[in-house]
């Protein structure tokens, strides 16, 4: 059986391997495949695993040998699964591998934003402190996150963990999600709309999957209703947010802070309007990569190539 990794590099970049996966086949791994490599690359391939390189219907058609697309991330976007249904070909993906590794850094960012971290590190370096009259000095508003409202939008397992350390640091916790349970309440927080989570929040974090009712969900309309000076936290995907709209409210003040491990375009565009924005804090979604997240993330997808081999598919999303 010949096993085709497309892309491995980030998920392995040398402190991890394939070691365990050479055990099931014959496995070839490239660090990155350009679009117009891809389908040579798995022409003759029994089981592709991929993590942002797409396989549409057309590189199915031209590699009909394959039979199984294992998707190294939770998100599976990239894989037109329709069409793998309607070729029975079997996708899997890895849910809830990076659950606590995306809230501690959501949970860094509000930190870093709340209490100007960066900012005084690199004022104390300068001399300032050095030069100070007083024990301490502030030059910049710090804010204390007890009795603030966050607003969490999405409610899996990231939300819901989420939710749990917002509210053990004294915040008021409201959520907003497509679905909500009154049996999936948690102490000291409640469920509420859009419109109502936009106007009280003082922070708003995004944990809700990309598709089309969500895409632009932060939009110039969404910002109008939030509160001035609001900060937002985009751990999820980059498109949730309309870039323009947010650069425009950053450099308004109508934003207080935009803090984010996701963009519109992976790497980004020189041209990102939010490389430019003021008050912002840009991570290159790096959330789901600590050493210990991977491991779990590649145990995650061989377990799901075992099982499938076996003829008892786990995490499959077609």
């Amino acid at each position: 059986m010949k096993i085709v990794v497309l892309d491995g590099y980030v998920l392995c970049p040398g402190d991890l391997a394939f070691t365990a996966l050479e055990a099931l086949g014959d496995v070839t791994v490239y660090d990155r495949t350009p679009a117009e490599h891809v389908i040579e690359r798995i022409a003759d391939a029994d089981v592709v695993i991929t993590n942002k390189v797409p396989i549409t219907a057309g590189i199915m058609d031209a590699c009909p040998k394959m039979r199984y697309i294992g998707v190294t991330a939770t998100g599976y976007n990239i894989v037109d699964v329709a069409a793998a249904r309607e070729r029975g070909v079997t996708v899997t993906n890895v849910p809830a591998y990076s659950t606590m590794a995306v809230v501690q850094h959501a949970l860094a960012l509000l930190l870093h934003a709340a209490s100007c971290v960066s900012a005084y590190d690199a004022r104390v370096k300068e001399g300032a402190w050095v030069q100070s009259s007083d024990f301490c000095f502030y030059d910049r508003p710090m804010m204390e996150l007890m009795g603030r409202t966050i607003g969490i939008v999405g409610y899996g397992s990231i939300g819901r963990a989420m939710a749990r350390v917002c509210a053990a640091l004294g915040m008021d916790v409201i959520v907003h999600t497509a679905h909500p349970s009154p049996e999936r309440v948690q102490p000291g927080m409640r469920f509420v709309s859009l419109d109502e989570l936009l106007a009280a929040s003082d922070v708003i974090s995004l944990h809700c999957p990309l598709m089309a009712g969500t895409k632009g969900i932060i939009g110039r309309e969404a910002i109008g209703r939030m509160k001035r000076g609001a900060m937002v936290i985009n751990t999820a995907r980059g498109p949730l947010v309309d870039a323009g709209a947010m650069a425009e409210a950053l450099s308004g003040g109508k934003v207080g802070a935009y803090l984010a491990d996701v963009m519109d375009t992976e790497p980004p565009s020189a041209q990102d309007p939010l490389l430019a924005a003021p008050n912002t804090v840009l991570t290159p979604h790096v959330a789901w990569a600590p050493l210990e997240t991977r491991k779990r993330l590649l145990d995650v997808v061989v377990a799901n190539l075992r099982a499938y081999l076996a003829g008892q598919p786990q995490n499959v999303v077609s």
